[in-house]
Protein backbone atom coordinates (compact mmCIF):
# COMPACT_ATOMS: atom_id res chain seq x y z
CA UNK A 1 0.00 0.00 0.00
CA UNK A 2 2.78 2.49 0.81
CA UNK A 3 4.42 1.63 -2.15
CA UNK A 4 1.70 2.48 -4.27
CA UNK A 5 1.12 5.38 -2.85
CA UNK A 6 4.40 6.66 -3.73
CA UNK A 7 4.25 5.70 -7.30
CA UNK A 8 1.42 7.57 -7.65
CA UNK A 9 2.86 10.66 -6.25
CA UNK A 10 6.05 10.36 -8.47
CA UNK A 11 3.63 9.79 -11.65
CA UNK A 12 1.70 13.27 -10.59
CA UNK A 13 5.23 14.89 -10.08
CA UNK A 14 6.30 13.96 -13.58
CA UNK A 15 3.30 14.86 -15.27
CA UNK A 16 3.50 18.00 -14.06
CA UNK A 17 7.17 19.20 -14.58
CA UNK A 18 6.70 17.97 -18.48
CA UNK A 19 5.91 21.79 -20.40
CA UNK A 20 2.64 22.09 -21.70
CA UNK A 21 1.54 23.12 -25.38
CA UNK A 22 1.36 26.03 -24.82
CA UNK A 23 4.70 26.19 -22.61
CA UNK A 24 6.67 24.62 -25.88
CA UNK A 25 5.03 27.15 -27.99
CA UNK A 26 6.05 29.74 -25.72
CA UNK A 27 9.83 28.19 -26.31
CA UNK A 28 9.14 27.78 -30.07
CA UNK A 29 8.31 31.72 -30.98
CA UNK A 30 11.28 32.37 -28.95
CA UNK A 31 13.47 30.31 -30.75
CA UNK A 32 12.57 31.45 -34.12
CA UNK A 33 12.43 34.98 -32.87
CA UNK A 34 16.26 34.04 -31.78
CA UNK A 35 17.06 33.08 -35.31
CA UNK A 36 15.38 35.88 -37.08
CA UNK A 37 17.53 38.47 -35.21
CA UNK A 38 20.88 36.32 -35.74
CA UNK A 39 19.58 36.03 -39.47
CA UNK A 40 18.26 39.95 -39.39
CA UNK A 41 22.15 40.44 -37.59
CA UNK A 42 23.79 38.27 -40.68
CA UNK A 43 21.73 40.25 -43.58
CA UNK A 44 22.92 43.37 -41.78
CA UNK A 45 26.38 42.86 -41.59
CA UNK A 46 26.28 40.85 -45.45
CA UNK A 47 24.20 44.48 -46.27
CA UNK A 48 27.35 46.48 -44.76
CA UNK A 49 29.67 44.58 -46.03
CA UNK A 50 28.27 44.88 -49.76
CA UNK A 51 27.88 48.43 -49.45
CA UNK A 52 31.22 48.63 -48.05
CA UNK A 53 32.77 46.56 -51.11
CA UNK A 54 30.52 48.71 -53.95
CA UNK A 55 32.72 51.68 -51.85
CA UNK A 56 35.84 50.08 -52.21
CA UNK A 57 35.97 48.83 -55.66
CA UNK A 58 34.06 52.16 -57.35
CA UNK A 59 36.48 54.17 -55.38
CA UNK A 60 39.97 54.88 -57.29
CA UNK A 61 40.61 57.83 -54.97
CA UNK A 62 41.09 56.46 -51.68
CA UNK A 63 40.23 59.13 -49.60
CA UNK A 64 37.08 59.90 -51.35
CA UNK A 65 36.42 55.82 -50.61
CA UNK A 66 37.11 56.35 -47.15
CA UNK A 67 35.07 59.28 -46.75
CA UNK A 68 32.05 56.73 -48.27
CA UNK A 69 33.10 54.21 -45.82
CA UNK A 70 32.45 56.02 -42.91
CA UNK A 71 29.38 57.20 -44.18
CA UNK A 72 28.33 53.99 -44.57
CA UNK A 73 29.65 53.03 -40.92
CA UNK A 74 27.84 55.50 -39.31
CA UNK A 75 24.04 54.34 -40.91
CA UNK A 76 24.97 50.30 -40.02
CA UNK A 77 26.05 50.45 -36.81
CA UNK A 78 23.53 53.88 -35.73
CA UNK A 79 26.60 56.03 -34.50
CA UNK A 80 26.89 59.65 -35.04
CA UNK A 81 30.01 60.02 -35.91
CA UNK A 82 32.95 58.04 -37.84
CA UNK A 83 37.20 58.85 -38.08
CA UNK A 84 39.42 56.07 -40.51
CA UNK A 85 43.22 57.09 -39.33
CA UNK A 86 45.66 55.51 -41.29
CA UNK A 87 49.16 55.36 -40.58
CA UNK A 88 51.76 57.58 -42.33
CA UNK A 89 54.46 56.11 -44.69
CA UNK A 90 57.34 56.23 -41.25
CA UNK A 91 54.65 54.10 -39.53
CA UNK A 92 54.86 56.41 -36.49
CA UNK A 93 52.18 58.49 -37.10
CA UNK A 94 48.42 58.14 -37.51
CA UNK A 95 46.45 60.75 -40.17
CA UNK A 96 43.21 61.50 -40.44
CA UNK A 97 42.26 60.55 -44.03
CA UNK A 98 38.26 59.53 -43.85
CA UNK A 99 35.53 61.29 -41.67
CA UNK A 100 31.82 61.23 -41.86
CA UNK A 101 29.34 64.27 -41.61
CA UNK A 102 31.12 68.27 -40.53
CA UNK A 103 34.05 66.45 -39.97
CA UNK A 104 35.45 65.60 -43.00
CA UNK A 105 36.68 69.03 -43.21
CA UNK A 106 39.80 68.65 -41.22
CA UNK A 107 40.83 65.66 -43.04
CA UNK A 108 44.09 65.23 -43.28
CA UNK A 109 44.71 67.98 -40.55
CA UNK A 110 44.70 66.19 -37.33
CA UNK A 111 47.58 63.46 -36.59
CA UNK A 112 48.50 61.58 -33.91
CA UNK A 113 51.75 59.44 -32.96
CA UNK A 114 50.94 55.67 -32.40
CA UNK A 115 50.94 55.44 -29.14
CA UNK A 116 49.23 58.54 -28.24
CA UNK A 117 45.66 59.03 -27.07
CA UNK A 118 43.16 55.97 -27.45
CA UNK A 119 43.70 55.71 -31.33
CA UNK A 120 47.10 56.08 -30.96
CA UNK A 121 47.15 52.84 -28.01
CA UNK A 122 44.74 50.78 -30.02
CA UNK A 123 47.22 51.26 -32.90
CA UNK A 124 50.28 50.48 -30.73
CA UNK A 125 48.31 47.76 -28.79
CA UNK A 126 46.34 46.12 -31.90
CA UNK A 127 43.31 45.38 -29.39
CA UNK A 128 39.52 47.40 -30.05
CA UNK A 129 38.62 50.02 -27.07
CA UNK A 130 34.92 50.23 -25.71
CA UNK A 131 34.04 52.61 -23.69
CA UNK A 132 30.66 53.16 -23.27
CA UNK A 133 30.47 56.41 -21.42
CA UNK A 134 32.12 59.78 -20.85
CA UNK A 135 34.71 58.82 -22.76
CA UNK A 136 36.99 61.66 -22.12
CA UNK A 137 37.62 60.12 -18.66
CA UNK A 138 39.29 57.96 -19.73
CA UNK A 139 43.50 57.67 -18.81
CA UNK A 140 44.36 57.18 -22.71
CA UNK A 141 42.58 59.98 -23.45
CA UNK A 142 43.82 62.66 -25.37
CA UNK A 143 41.92 65.78 -26.67
CA UNK A 144 42.38 66.20 -30.22
CA UNK A 145 42.37 69.90 -31.91
CA UNK A 146 39.62 70.95 -34.32
CA UNK A 147 37.60 67.90 -32.84
CA UNK A 148 34.72 68.62 -30.02
CA UNK A 149 35.53 66.02 -27.87
CA UNK A 150 32.78 66.59 -25.05
CA UNK A 151 29.95 65.77 -27.19
CA UNK A 152 30.57 62.36 -27.63
CA UNK A 153 30.11 60.28 -24.40
CA UNK A 154 31.13 56.69 -26.20
CA UNK A 155 33.56 55.56 -28.42
CA UNK A 156 34.39 52.08 -29.58
CA UNK A 157 37.94 52.14 -31.56
CA UNK A 158 39.07 49.28 -33.56
CA UNK A 159 42.63 48.34 -35.36
CA UNK A 160 42.47 48.20 -39.32
CA UNK A 161 44.51 45.08 -40.44
CA UNK A 162 45.74 43.84 -43.71
CA UNK A 163 47.60 40.75 -44.57
CA UNK A 164 50.84 42.46 -43.34
CA UNK A 165 50.04 44.04 -40.05
CA UNK A 166 48.18 47.22 -38.92
CA UNK A 167 47.33 50.04 -41.64
CA UNK A 168 45.62 52.11 -39.31
CA UNK A 169 42.58 52.81 -36.94
CA UNK A 170 38.73 52.73 -37.25
CA UNK A 171 36.50 54.76 -34.68
CA UNK A 172 32.56 55.64 -33.85
CA UNK A 173 31.38 57.70 -31.50
CA UNK A 174 28.15 58.40 -29.64
CA UNK A 175 26.52 61.83 -28.68
CA UNK A 176 24.55 59.93 -25.32
CA UNK A 177 26.38 56.98 -23.59
CA UNK A 178 25.84 53.88 -25.29
CA UNK A 179 26.39 50.06 -24.69
CA UNK A 180 27.94 48.71 -27.72
CA UNK A 181 26.59 45.34 -28.46
CA UNK A 182 28.54 42.08 -29.38
CA UNK A 183 26.53 42.72 -33.09
CA UNK A 184 28.46 46.48 -33.24
CA UNK A 185 31.71 44.87 -32.10
CA UNK A 186 31.96 42.29 -34.46
CA UNK A 187 30.30 44.70 -37.32
CA UNK A 188 32.74 46.95 -37.04
CA UNK A 189 35.64 44.82 -36.51
CA UNK A 190 34.43 42.97 -39.82
CA UNK A 191 34.22 46.22 -41.74
CA UNK A 192 38.06 47.25 -40.59
CA UNK A 193 39.28 44.27 -41.66
CA UNK A 194 37.59 44.95 -45.13
CA UNK A 195 38.70 48.06 -45.63
CA UNK A 196 42.36 47.29 -44.00
CA UNK A 197 42.64 44.89 -46.83
CA UNK A 198 41.98 47.57 -48.86
CA UNK A 199 44.01 50.07 -47.73
CA UNK A 200 47.03 47.34 -47.69
CA UNK A 201 46.49 46.92 -51.54
CA UNK A 202 46.36 50.40 -52.39
CA UNK A 203 49.67 50.93 -50.54
CA UNK A 204 51.26 48.35 -52.17
CA UNK A 205 49.64 49.71 -55.71
CA UNK A 206 50.43 53.29 -54.52
CA UNK A 207 54.42 51.89 -53.80
CA UNK A 208 54.62 50.14 -57.04
CA UNK A 209 53.40 53.73 -58.95
CA UNK A 210 55.63 55.68 -56.91
CA UNK A 211 59.10 53.11 -57.46
CA UNK A 212 57.98 53.35 -61.24
CA UNK A 213 57.43 57.30 -61.48
CA UNK A 214 60.72 57.54 -59.33
CA UNK A 215 62.67 55.09 -61.30
CA UNK A 216 61.65 56.71 -64.58
CA UNK A 217 62.70 60.21 -63.22
CA UNK A 218 66.11 58.68 -62.67
CA UNK A 219 66.14 57.45 -66.29
CA UNK A 220 65.18 60.57 -67.63
CA UNK A 221 67.30 62.54 -65.41
CA UNK A 222 70.46 60.12 -66.56
CA UNK A 223 69.33 60.67 -70.36
CA UNK A 224 70.35 64.74 -69.37
CA UNK A 225 74.10 63.88 -68.61
CA UNK A 226 74.84 62.88 -72.44
CA UNK A 227 72.07 65.92 -73.87
CA UNK A 228 73.26 69.37 -75.00
CA UNK A 229 71.59 71.18 -72.55
CA UNK A 230 73.08 74.15 -70.57
CA UNK A 231 73.70 73.42 -67.12
CA UNK A 232 71.63 75.98 -65.87
CA UNK A 233 68.41 74.21 -68.16
CA UNK A 234 69.94 70.70 -66.61
CA UNK A 235 69.78 71.94 -63.33
CA UNK A 236 66.17 73.16 -63.47
CA UNK A 237 64.96 69.72 -64.97
CA UNK A 238 66.32 68.19 -61.95
CA UNK A 239 64.77 69.99 -59.46
CA UNK A 240 61.07 70.26 -61.27
CA UNK A 241 61.48 66.75 -61.51
CA UNK A 242 62.60 66.06 -58.31
CA UNK A 243 60.13 67.96 -56.65
CA UNK A 244 57.13 66.42 -58.91
CA UNK A 245 58.29 62.95 -58.24
CA UNK A 246 58.66 63.09 -54.10
CA UNK A 247 55.99 65.55 -53.88
CA UNK A 248 58.29 68.15 -52.40
CA UNK A 249 57.29 71.68 -51.54
CA UNK A 250 60.46 73.08 -52.96
CA UNK A 251 63.94 71.46 -54.40
CA UNK A 252 66.85 73.61 -54.98
CA UNK A 253 70.67 73.07 -56.16
CA UNK A 254 73.39 75.41 -54.54
CA UNK A 255 76.70 75.07 -55.50
CA UNK A 256 79.96 75.18 -53.86
CA UNK A 257 82.05 78.45 -53.83
CA UNK A 258 85.15 77.30 -51.89
CA UNK A 259 86.79 80.31 -52.10
CA UNK A 260 84.26 82.35 -50.06
CA UNK A 261 83.31 78.52 -48.49
CA UNK A 262 79.30 79.32 -49.21
CA UNK A 263 76.66 77.30 -50.94
CA UNK A 264 75.02 79.58 -54.10
CA UNK A 265 71.48 78.79 -55.04
CA UNK A 266 72.08 77.12 -58.95
CA UNK A 267 68.46 76.37 -59.48
CA UNK A 268 65.05 75.72 -58.18
CA UNK A 269 61.30 74.90 -59.37
CA UNK A 270 59.92 77.68 -56.54
CA UNK A 271 58.54 80.34 -58.45
CA UNK A 272 59.16 82.47 -54.52
CA UNK A 273 61.45 86.00 -55.05
CA UNK A 274 61.84 86.00 -51.19
CA UNK A 275 63.24 81.85 -51.40
CA UNK A 276 65.17 82.32 -54.70
CA UNK A 277 67.27 85.55 -53.28
CA UNK A 278 67.89 84.39 -50.09
CA UNK A 279 71.92 85.44 -49.83
CA UNK A 280 74.39 82.70 -49.62
CA UNK A 281 75.19 80.06 -46.95
CA UNK A 282 78.09 79.65 -45.04
CA UNK A 283 79.22 76.26 -44.63
CA UNK A 284 79.43 76.41 -40.84
CA UNK A 285 76.46 78.43 -40.30
CA UNK A 286 73.44 75.89 -42.02
CA UNK A 287 72.11 72.79 -42.65
CA UNK A 288 73.32 72.25 -45.81
CA UNK A 289 76.61 73.24 -45.14
CA UNK A 290 76.79 70.20 -42.43
CA UNK A 291 76.10 67.94 -45.60
CA UNK A 292 79.35 69.06 -47.06
CA UNK A 293 81.18 68.95 -43.92
CA UNK A 294 80.07 65.60 -42.74
CA UNK A 295 79.66 64.32 -46.39
CA UNK A 296 76.20 62.83 -45.81
CA UNK A 297 72.60 63.63 -45.61
CA UNK A 298 70.72 65.35 -43.25
CA UNK A 299 67.32 65.66 -42.38
CA UNK A 300 65.53 68.32 -40.17
CA UNK A 301 62.13 67.71 -38.82
CA UNK A 302 61.18 71.20 -38.96
CA UNK A 303 63.05 73.73 -40.31
CA UNK A 304 60.82 76.48 -38.88
CA UNK A 305 62.47 75.49 -34.85
CA UNK A 306 65.94 74.54 -35.67
CA UNK A 307 68.90 76.55 -34.33
CA UNK A 308 70.77 76.04 -37.40
CA UNK A 309 68.56 76.73 -39.88
CA UNK A 310 69.78 80.46 -41.17
CA UNK A 311 66.21 82.02 -42.49
CA UNK A 312 63.62 80.74 -40.47
CA UNK A 313 61.70 83.95 -41.31
CA UNK A 314 61.43 82.27 -45.37
CA UNK A 315 60.64 78.86 -44.20
CA UNK A 316 57.18 80.35 -42.45
CA UNK A 317 56.64 82.54 -44.94
CA UNK A 318 56.62 79.82 -48.06
CA UNK A 319 55.29 77.25 -45.82
CA UNK A 320 58.29 75.04 -45.64
CA UNK A 321 58.58 72.65 -43.05
CA UNK A 322 61.19 69.13 -42.97
CA UNK A 323 64.15 69.24 -44.88
CA UNK A 324 66.20 66.82 -46.35
CA UNK A 325 70.07 67.92 -47.36
CA UNK A 326 72.01 65.50 -49.60
CA UNK A 327 75.60 66.16 -50.68
CA UNK A 328 76.40 66.52 -54.75
CA UNK A 329 79.35 64.17 -55.03
CA UNK A 330 81.61 63.45 -58.36
CA UNK A 331 85.23 61.40 -57.71
CA UNK A 332 85.06 61.84 -54.07
CA UNK A 333 84.65 65.59 -54.47
CA UNK A 334 81.81 67.68 -53.61
CA UNK A 335 80.35 69.92 -55.41
CA UNK A 336 77.25 71.61 -53.90
CA UNK A 337 74.61 70.02 -52.27
CA UNK A 338 70.45 69.02 -52.92
CA UNK A 339 68.06 70.80 -50.91
CA UNK A 340 64.08 69.32 -50.38
CA UNK A 341 61.69 70.85 -48.72
CA UNK A 342 57.92 69.25 -47.38
CA UNK A 343 55.29 71.49 -46.38
CA UNK A 344 54.12 69.76 -43.45
CA UNK A 345 56.17 67.67 -40.63
CA UNK A 346 57.89 64.39 -42.25
CA UNK A 347 59.78 61.61 -41.34
CA UNK A 348 61.98 60.79 -44.30
CA UNK A 349 61.68 57.23 -44.77
CA UNK A 350 65.57 55.00 -45.85
CA UNK A 351 63.57 54.37 -49.05
CA UNK A 352 63.10 57.93 -49.54
CA UNK A 353 66.78 59.08 -48.59
CA UNK A 354 68.02 56.56 -51.12
CA UNK A 355 66.22 57.67 -54.10
CA UNK A 356 67.35 61.16 -53.29
CA UNK A 357 70.92 60.16 -52.85
CA UNK A 358 70.56 58.67 -56.36
CA UNK A 359 68.68 62.10 -57.24
CA UNK A 360 71.53 63.96 -55.71
CA UNK A 361 73.80 61.94 -57.42
CA UNK A 362 72.60 61.74 -61.17
CA UNK A 363 72.84 65.93 -60.69
CA UNK A 364 76.59 65.97 -59.43
CA UNK A 365 77.12 63.69 -63.10
CA UNK A 366 75.23 66.11 -65.18
CA UNK A 367 76.81 69.05 -63.57
CA UNK A 368 80.47 67.34 -64.28
CA UNK A 369 79.15 66.47 -67.85
CA UNK A 370 78.17 70.06 -68.18
CA UNK A 371 81.44 71.55 -67.02
CA UNK A 372 83.15 69.42 -69.31
CA UNK A 373 80.86 70.05 -72.38
CA UNK A 374 81.58 74.06 -71.58
CA UNK A 375 85.07 73.90 -71.80
CA UNK A 376 85.08 72.02 -74.63
CA UNK A 377 82.12 74.72 -76.19
CA UNK A 378 84.56 77.84 -74.74
CA UNK A 379 87.99 76.15 -76.29
CA UNK A 380 86.33 75.76 -79.75
CA UNK A 381 84.58 79.57 -79.65
CA UNK A 382 87.64 81.16 -78.75
CA UNK A 383 89.33 78.97 -81.63
CA UNK A 384 86.92 80.80 -83.62
CA UNK A 385 87.19 83.82 -82.48
CA UNK A 386 91.21 83.50 -82.32
CA UNK A 387 90.58 82.27 -85.99
CA UNK A 388 89.16 85.48 -86.83
CA UNK A 389 91.30 87.34 -85.33
CA UNK A 390 94.15 86.17 -87.04
CA UNK A 391 92.25 86.64 -90.62
CA UNK A 392 91.74 90.01 -89.62
CA UNK A 393 95.76 91.01 -88.36
CA UNK A 394 96.55 89.22 -92.07
CA UNK A 395 94.50 91.59 -93.57
CA UNK A 396 96.14 94.64 -91.60
CA UNK A 397 99.74 93.31 -92.79
CA UNK A 398 99.12 93.04 -96.06
CA UNK A 399 97.55 96.22 -96.53
CA UNK A 400 100.34 97.55 -94.98
CA UNK A 401 102.39 95.83 -97.28
CA UNK A 402 100.76 96.98 -100.56
CA UNK A 403 101.56 100.61 -99.28
CA UNK A 404 105.05 99.94 -99.08
CA UNK A 405 105.39 99.89 -95.18
CA UNK A 406 108.03 97.37 -95.47
CA UNK A 407 110.14 98.10 -98.49
CA UNK A 408 113.36 100.17 -98.62
CA UNK A 409 113.19 104.28 -98.25
CA UNK A 410 113.45 106.50 -101.03
CA UNK A 411 116.61 107.82 -102.07
CA UNK A 412 115.66 111.31 -101.52
CA UNK A 413 117.22 114.58 -99.70
CA UNK A 414 115.69 112.84 -96.63
CA UNK A 415 118.36 110.07 -96.38
CA UNK A 416 116.80 108.51 -92.86
CA UNK A 417 113.23 108.64 -94.54
CA UNK A 418 111.88 110.53 -91.86
CA UNK A 419 109.57 112.07 -94.50
CA UNK A 420 106.54 110.44 -95.53
CA UNK A 421 103.72 111.34 -98.61
CA UNK A 422 100.61 112.75 -97.09
CA UNK A 423 98.77 109.90 -98.52
CA UNK A 424 100.64 107.73 -97.44
CA UNK A 425 100.86 109.30 -93.88
CA UNK A 426 97.10 108.58 -93.93
CA UNK A 427 96.67 105.51 -95.19
CA UNK A 428 99.79 104.25 -92.12
CA UNK A 429 97.23 105.91 -89.99
CA UNK A 430 94.33 104.17 -91.40
CA UNK A 431 95.99 100.79 -91.12
CA UNK A 432 97.42 101.99 -87.33
CA UNK A 433 93.85 102.45 -86.09
CA UNK A 434 92.36 99.21 -88.01
CA UNK A 435 95.42 97.71 -86.48
CA UNK A 436 94.81 99.35 -82.78
CA UNK A 437 91.01 98.27 -82.87
CA UNK A 438 92.13 94.44 -84.09
CA UNK A 439 94.39 94.00 -81.05
CA UNK A 440 91.34 95.57 -78.59
CA UNK A 441 89.29 92.79 -80.27
CA UNK A 442 91.98 90.11 -79.35
CA UNK A 443 92.42 91.67 -75.95
CA UNK A 444 89.28 91.45 -75.08
CA UNK A 445 88.78 88.02 -75.76
CA UNK A 446 91.21 86.87 -74.04
CA UNK A 447 90.10 88.41 -71.16
CA UNK A 448 86.74 86.64 -71.82
CA UNK A 449 89.02 83.56 -72.54
CA UNK A 450 90.80 84.34 -68.86
CA UNK A 451 87.85 84.42 -67.21
CA UNK A 452 85.89 81.56 -68.54
CA UNK A 453 89.03 79.11 -68.53
CA UNK A 454 88.85 79.55 -64.56
CA UNK A 455 88.43 76.93 -62.07
CA UNK A 456 84.72 77.57 -62.37
CA UNK A 457 83.28 77.97 -65.90
CA UNK A 458 79.61 78.30 -64.77
CA UNK A 459 79.44 81.38 -63.51
CA UNK A 460 81.74 85.26 -64.06
CA UNK A 461 81.72 87.73 -61.35
CA UNK A 462 80.84 91.16 -63.79
CA UNK A 463 82.35 94.01 -62.03
CA UNK A 464 85.83 91.80 -62.14
CA UNK A 465 84.97 91.41 -66.00
CA UNK A 466 83.69 94.96 -66.74
CA UNK A 467 87.10 96.11 -64.78
CA UNK A 468 89.20 93.29 -67.17
CA UNK A 469 87.41 94.92 -70.37
CA UNK A 470 87.71 98.97 -69.34
CA UNK A 471 91.43 98.50 -68.60
CA UNK A 472 92.17 96.74 -71.86
CA UNK A 473 90.44 98.74 -74.11
CA UNK A 474 90.09 102.10 -72.65
CA UNK A 475 94.14 102.16 -72.11
CA UNK A 476 94.67 100.88 -75.44
CA UNK A 477 93.10 103.40 -77.47
CA UNK A 478 93.74 106.59 -75.60
CA UNK A 479 96.37 108.44 -76.53
CA UNK A 480 98.94 108.93 -73.61
CA UNK A 481 99.02 112.48 -73.57
CA UNK A 482 94.38 112.26 -72.46
CA UNK A 483 94.30 112.56 -69.09
CA UNK A 484 91.15 110.25 -68.17
CA UNK A 485 89.23 108.85 -64.90
CA UNK A 486 87.89 105.55 -65.45
CA UNK A 487 86.14 102.60 -63.04
CA UNK A 488 83.55 100.22 -62.28
CA UNK A 489 80.82 100.88 -60.07
CA UNK A 490 77.86 99.19 -58.66
CA UNK A 491 78.03 95.33 -56.87
CA UNK A 492 79.71 92.54 -57.95
CA UNK A 493 77.21 89.48 -59.03
CA UNK A 494 77.92 86.53 -61.34
CA UNK A 495 76.24 85.40 -64.58
CA UNK A 496 75.99 82.89 -66.48
CA UNK A 497 78.86 81.91 -68.83
CA UNK A 498 76.56 82.35 -71.83
CA UNK A 499 75.48 85.33 -70.82
CA UNK A 500 79.31 86.60 -69.30
CA UNK A 501 80.30 86.41 -73.26
CA UNK A 502 77.77 88.41 -74.88
CA UNK A 503 78.00 91.12 -71.82
CA UNK A 504 81.94 91.23 -72.87
CA UNK A 505 82.03 91.79 -76.14
CA UNK A 506 79.11 94.33 -75.78
CA UNK A 507 80.94 96.05 -73.03
CA UNK A 508 84.66 96.46 -75.62
CA UNK A 509 82.01 97.61 -78.49
CA UNK A 510 80.24 100.43 -76.13
CA UNK A 511 84.00 101.54 -74.76
CA UNK A 512 85.84 101.26 -78.20
CA UNK A 513 82.65 104.00 -78.88
CA UNK A 514 82.95 105.58 -76.13
CA UNK A 515 86.50 106.46 -76.50
CA UNK A 516 86.49 106.80 -80.62
CA UNK A 517 83.81 109.36 -80.16
CA UNK A 518 83.84 110.81 -76.98
CA UNK A 519 86.83 111.04 -75.55
CA UNK A 520 89.11 111.68 -78.17
CA UNK A 521 88.87 115.49 -78.39
CA UNK A 522 89.76 117.84 -76.16
CA UNK A 523 86.48 117.47 -73.87
CA UNK A 524 85.51 114.95 -71.44
CA UNK A 525 87.96 113.23 -68.78
CA UNK A 526 85.75 110.35 -67.17
CA UNK A 527 84.72 107.14 -68.35
CA UNK A 528 82.89 104.85 -66.04
CA UNK A 529 81.16 101.59 -66.19
CA UNK A 530 78.03 100.83 -64.26
CA UNK A 531 76.65 97.67 -63.09
CA UNK A 532 73.47 96.92 -61.26
CA UNK A 533 70.09 94.93 -61.14
CA UNK A 534 66.81 95.01 -59.69
CA UNK A 535 64.07 92.60 -59.06
CA UNK A 536 63.74 91.10 -62.71
CA UNK A 537 66.84 92.65 -64.88
CA UNK A 538 70.84 93.33 -65.13
CA UNK A 539 71.46 96.78 -66.48
CA UNK A 540 74.40 97.58 -67.41
CA UNK A 541 75.61 101.43 -68.42
CA UNK A 542 78.88 103.03 -69.78
CA UNK A 543 79.47 106.66 -69.26
CA UNK A 544 81.26 109.38 -70.42
CA UNK A 545 81.66 113.38 -70.55
CA UNK A 546 83.14 113.74 -73.62
CA UNK A 547 81.85 114.67 -76.89
CA UNK A 548 77.77 114.54 -76.70
CA UNK A 549 75.91 112.88 -79.56
CA UNK A 550 74.74 115.26 -82.26
CA UNK A 551 71.31 117.53 -81.89
CA UNK A 552 69.77 114.90 -84.43
CA UNK A 553 71.12 111.66 -83.19
CA UNK A 554 68.90 108.84 -84.07
CA UNK A 555 70.29 105.44 -83.57
CA UNK A 556 68.23 104.10 -85.73
CA UNK A 557 70.00 106.01 -88.72
CA UNK A 558 73.05 107.22 -87.43
CA UNK A 559 74.61 103.51 -85.50
CA UNK A 560 77.70 102.25 -87.02
CA UNK A 561 79.10 98.45 -87.42
CA UNK A 562 80.04 98.83 -83.62
CA UNK A 563 76.61 99.80 -82.34
CA UNK A 564 74.93 97.38 -84.83
CA UNK A 565 76.72 94.76 -83.30
CA UNK A 566 75.60 95.55 -79.61
CA UNK A 567 71.92 95.79 -80.85
CA UNK A 568 72.10 92.85 -81.93
CA UNK A 569 73.99 90.81 -78.97
CA UNK A 570 71.65 92.63 -76.53
CA UNK A 571 68.42 92.30 -78.67
CA UNK A 572 68.99 88.33 -79.95
CA UNK A 573 70.94 86.36 -77.51
CA UNK A 574 70.15 88.39 -74.08
CA UNK A 575 66.62 89.22 -74.90
CA UNK A 576 66.86 92.48 -73.67
CA UNK A 577 67.37 96.22 -74.49
CA UNK A 578 69.41 98.83 -75.87
CA UNK A 579 69.84 102.89 -75.63
CA UNK A 580 71.79 105.44 -75.91
CA UNK A 581 71.24 109.11 -74.82
CA UNK A 582 72.77 112.76 -73.71
CA UNK A 583 71.92 113.81 -70.36
CA UNK A 584 73.02 116.62 -68.14
CA UNK A 585 76.22 116.80 -70.40
CA UNK A 586 76.89 112.84 -70.06
CA UNK A 587 76.61 110.29 -72.77
CA UNK A 588 74.58 106.61 -71.17
CA UNK A 589 74.89 103.92 -73.30
CA UNK A 590 72.42 101.34 -71.38
CA UNK A 591 71.75 97.76 -72.39
CA UNK A 592 69.24 95.93 -69.58
CA UNK A 593 68.36 92.05 -70.14
CA UNK A 594 66.18 90.16 -67.97
CA UNK A 595 68.35 88.04 -64.83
Amino acid sequence: MVRHTRITAERKAAASSEPTPQQELEALRRRVAELEARVAESNLEADALREIGQAIGSMLNIDEMLRQVAEIVVKVTGTDLCLIYLLDDTGTELVLRGASGETRNVVGKIRLKVGEGITGWVAQQGKHVVLPREAWRDERFKPVPHLVQDRYQSMLSVPLRGRAGLVGVINVRTNPPHEYTELQIGLLDSIARQVGGAVENYNAYRRAEERALRLSTLSEISRTITSDMYLEEILQLIVAMTAETMNFKICSIMLLDESKEELVIKATQSKSKAYTRKPNVKLTESVAGRAVIERRPITVRDVRKTPGYQYPDIARKEGLCSLISLPLIVKKEIIGVLNCYTARPHEFTEDEISLCQALANQAAISIQNARLLVRTAVLQEMHHRVKNSLQTIASLLRLQLRVGKFESPPATSDPFGTAAHPSEEGERKSAKAVLTQSINRIQAIASVHELLSSENLDDVPIKRLAETILSGTARGLLPDAKKVSFGVEGEDFLLPSGQATYVALILNELIQNAVEHGLKGTLGRELTVRVGRDEDNVIVEVINDGEPLPADFDIRRDRGLGLRIVESLVRDNLLGEFEIACESGRTRSTVRFPR
